[in-house]
């Protein structure tokens, strides 16, 4: 059985949060509606523990989600990975909205159905995009309601032990990690502000700030982000970050902070807190004619700070885009990152096999002991998200993650699914099995066969230049749909170079269709899955690098691309039904096991790793369709 997880008693919480709603001293009128969204003012979608304000009200902890709190209810709207999480973190006083089911209202027309004439809906305004405030601000103002900035989070002001924000050291990255100097992309990026006309930049999220600077920290669990902002001008770099982290000499040397740069190389520190005073500073001497360029998933706050006829909004900066297409030493250095890991999930499931017979393995220790593995790593920094470790019914819970109220005990009789990652200095990774110690049932075969096929249809996938990871997502999914059964997430993600597991701007997923054109040197994820609740999960995912592919015509001269996985662990054999398999699909398992063996053998031998290295000669040996 599965074991359930004490919903958060939110009762009291909720009396205080309304009667502030009605009464603080920053809303000059009482506001009928709260909404929590998930991140934090940088749009995150990891969070430190001082921004976790929708946990904090609701009891649901899951990377995505928004609550609404009204004077009569309480809502939470989260997609198909959450719906089991959610159900069971919170008490009776929250309604769960499952987004993309087609009974459920949006959070515009819930409202709309439940306020009051002319309401008042508070929300603060660093904490929602600037996309998400316009289109919210519409509906509700077409039906008679207002949606107005709270400037003090109502949440902080009832939560009393909020933690501080974390203020950690910061790590530099020389050339051989990054393949680009700050310096150089700084120019560069002042290229492309050049071309569309922008005197100055603005830079919220996260992990653009460390890649610009080539710079990594540690304040956000998982992601090697620090607090900061930058506005970049055609001949200024202002950085907006606090801390005695700027004493450190190898940051002050790396950022040239003592040595006497070109003028337009010079790094103007400033506050964290101080980036909107000095957009509005900016902003009020900008000539009528000069841009400055900010995203539109930036906050509200900041894209309210710029005059509308002078504010240049795009989906992307373009540091996110130049992020995303790694350079040649980048992926290298994910390549390197990747057999690394391999080694160290070869070391895993060859002791997993061994330790579940006794009886004794529980999804913690099993966790535990994936990380422990890792570390042994060299330039091991920290998992790359919190591990999922599932075994049974646990495994439905598509984003489960072991505590001791829930904690199942391994078993031979079930599936176990691993879901797993690691920061190295040289990459990130991100890679799932499932794999069965005893005798899978016929059906449990069958479904894990169908998962691989489409896995297999999205890696081994030839398509044009110019072509969306959105219209990729069905190929994953053909082997199930046939069969009459799907998954509730995206096929894949981007992922970041030592940097956040979850990358935009591309992506394989029916969700989006603002992603951008998949580019050779892009990194993602191919996942897809199958869970059936309270009774088992199945996912397979590889991270895969998009190459340029050979292909017999070239129609108007686009050229094409196809993915190369990066991820070598083996794909537990004995889970596949091989007569469901094409010929050309048992070549792709055969081909991709002979390179497990080949380039992950040399490195288990290399570290005189022998029990792994058996383990992987036996994980890999061929398969064949049976005449």
């Amino acid at each position: 059985m599965a074991f359930k997880m004490a919903p958060k008693i939110t009762t009291e919480l909720l009396r205080q949060l309304r009667q502030t709603m009605r009464s603080s001293r920053s809303v000059t009128e009482p506001i009928q509606a709260y909404i929590v969204p998930s991140g934090d003012a940088h749009q995150s979608e990891y969070i430190a523990p001082c921004d976790c304000r929708r946990a904090f009200i609701s009891g649901f902890d899951g990377s995505a989600g928004t609550a609404i709190v009204t004077e009569q209810s309480a809502a939470m709207w989260t997609d198909g990975r959450y719906f089991l999480q959610a159900a069971q973190q919170m008490d009776s006083n929250w309604t769960l909205m499952k987004m993309g089911l087609k009974d459920t209202p949006t959070q515009e027309d819930w409202l709309i159905s439940v306020l009051p004439e002319g309401s008042r809906v508070g929300v603060d305004p660093f904490i929602i995009q600037a996309d998400q405030w316009k289109s919210m601000s519409l509906a509700l103002k077409n039906a008679g309601h207002l949606l107005v900035p709270v400037q003090e989070n109502l949440i902080d002001a009832v939560w009393s032990d909020r933690p501080e924000r974390p203020c950690q050291p910061l790590i530099t990255l020389a050339l051989n990690y990054t393949g680009l100097s700050w310096q150089d992309k700084i120019l560069a990026l002042r290229g492309k502000m050049a071309e569309r006309k922008a005197s100055w930049i603005v830079l919220t999220a996260l992990d653009e700030v460390a890649w610009l600077f080539n710079l990594r920290g540690s304040d956000v669990e998982y992601n090697p982000v620090f607090f900061a902002y930058a506005i970049v001008g055609s001949d200024t770099i202002r950085l907006f970050i606090n801390g005695e982290r700027l004493a450190d000499p190898a940051v002050r040397h790396h950022l040239l902070l003592d040595s006497s740069p070109p003028p337009e190389l010079r790094i103007q520190l400033e506050p964290y807190e101080s980036i909107l005073t000095a957009l509005q500073g900016i902003c009020s001497m900008l000539p009528p004619k000069e841009k400055v360029w900010i995203s539109d998933k930036a906050s509200h706050a900041l894209s309210e700070a710029i005059p509308k006829t002078q504010r240049y909004l795009s989906p992307y900066t373009p540091v996110c885009l130049a992020k995303a297409v790694k350079n040649a030493r980048e992926v290298e250095g994910m390549r390197r990152a990747h057999v690394k890991d391999a080694v160290a999930l070869c070391e895993f499931f060859n002791w997993l096999e061994k330790e579940i017979q006794k009886d004794t393995v529980t999804e913690i220790t099993a966790s535990d002991k994936a990380e422990e593995f890792r570390s042994q790593q060299e330039n091991f920094v920290s998992l790359s998200f919190a591990t999922i470790s599932s075994s049974g019914p646990n495994a439905a819970i598509i984003h489960y993650k072991p505590v001791p109220e829930t904690n199942r005990k391994l078993s031979v009789n079930e599936i176990f699914l691993l879901d797993s990652g690691a920061q190295y200095k040289d990459g990130t990774t991100d890679v799932t099995r499932t794999v069965h110690f005893g005798t899978p049932s016929d059906y449990e075969k069958e479904c894990f066969t169908y998962v691989l096929k489409g896995h297999i249809a999205v890696s081994a996938a030839v398509f044009p230049n110019g072509i969306k990871g959105h219209l990729l997502d069905s190929f994953a999914r053909a082997a199930l749909w046939e069969s009459g059964l799907d998954y509730l997430h995206g096929t894949g993600h981007g992922v970041g170079s030592f940097l956040n597991v979850h990358e935009g701007p591309c992506g394989i997923s029916y969700k989006t269709f603002a992603d951008e054109p998949l580019e050779a040197g892009m990194i993602l994820s191919d996942e897809p899955g199958y869970y059936e609740d309270g009774s088992f999960g199945i996912r397979i995912e590889n991270l895969v690098l998009v190459v340029p592919a050979i292909t017999k015509y070239n129609f108007r001269d686009r050229g094409s691309l196809t993915f190369e996985p990066i991820t070598l662990v083996p794909i537990q054999t004995k889970m596949i039904d091989v007569s469901l398999l094409t010929e050309k699909e048992v070549s792709w398992v055969n081909d991709y096991h002979k390179k497990c063996r080949d380039i992950i053998g040399a490195e288990l031998e290399k570290q005189g790793r022998h029990d792994a290295l058996q383990w992987l000669i036996r994980e890999t040996q061929p398969i064949c369709k049976s005449n």
